[in-house]
């Protein structure tokens, strides 16, 4: 399998971290940044040209923005999209090939924990995966509607998570904690409550911490006054009609 990634910014090069290894050339226009991939990555083909698409599979991870002015030669053996917004419709005008993947990494491809969302043609099913297993987890999906909605959980709701993330650690200082110990306690809180989630429903968990008129229900209750609930309910809404929108 030869892979052609066109675009190594942030998502690329993350993917890049694991794919290197792998038959692969590189699409990089942005000289500086084309300098600092042959650097990192000496056996990878660097190359500011867009090669024939033939015998190829695509990696396409450039800026949704300029796909338009994307120009290929060639059809290729499959498209991987991460392109947030580009649908597979437009995928199949902009850019030739046998067979269409959209997928949707987040920033945690990085470490290789990344949920990635995935939907397509069952055919190039499981090249995408093996491609994209190496940086995290992914879920194939049944439509491009279910990756508009999984794009909140995977996509979105890292940052939601650091802005919760962020107010527990506000919340230690202003009581007199060390700001540098918060934040590995509540990445290690975040790490254990994620193994947990894997075989018990949250519902449960929450309910084994409250005890009848303890700290834990004190706060959960300051939580409820304060539709935390509600917001993020409201926040994957608003990310969902987001997507669509950038899919029309």
């Amino acid at each position: 399998m030869k892979l052609l990634l066109i675009g190594a910014g942030n998502m690329g090069g993350a993917m890049l971290q694991s794919l290197h290894v792998k038959d692969i050339t590189v699409v990089e226009q942005n000289e500086k940044r084309a300098h600092v991939l042959k650097e990192t990555f000496p056996n990878v083909t660097i190359v500011n040209e867009t090669p024939s698409l033939e015998d190829y599979v695509v990696i396409l991870a450039i800026k949704p923005q300029s796909f338009p002015a994307l120009r290929t030669q060639g059809v290729a053996q499959g498209v991987i999209s991460i392109m947030a917004g580009v649908s597979l419709a437009q995928l199949k005008e902009g850019i030739q090939a046998r067979h269409y993947v959209r997928a949707m990494p987040n920033m945690a491809a990085s470490v290789r924990k990344s949920v990635t969302s995935l939907c397509g043609d069952e055919a190039l099913k499981p090249v995408a995966l093996e491609v994209l297993e190496t940086i995290g987890s992914c879920f194939w999906l049944g439509s491009e509607k279910e990756l508009d909605i999984a794009m909140g959980l995977g996509g979105c709701a890292p940052a939601w998570i650091a802005l919760v993330a962020e107010a527990l650690s506000d919340g230690a200082v202003n009581l007199g904690l060390k700001r540098e110990l918060t934040f590995p306690m509540i990445a290690t809180l975040f790490e254990g409550i994620g193994e947990l989630l894997k075989s018990e429903h949250p519902a449960l968990l929450k309910d084994k911490v409250m005890s009848p008129a303890g700290t834990t229900v004190a706060g959960y209750m300051k939580l409820e006054e304060g539709k935390v609930r509600d917001s993020f309910i409201k926040a994957m809404d608003a990310a969902y009609e987001r997507a669509k929108d950038l899919s029309r």
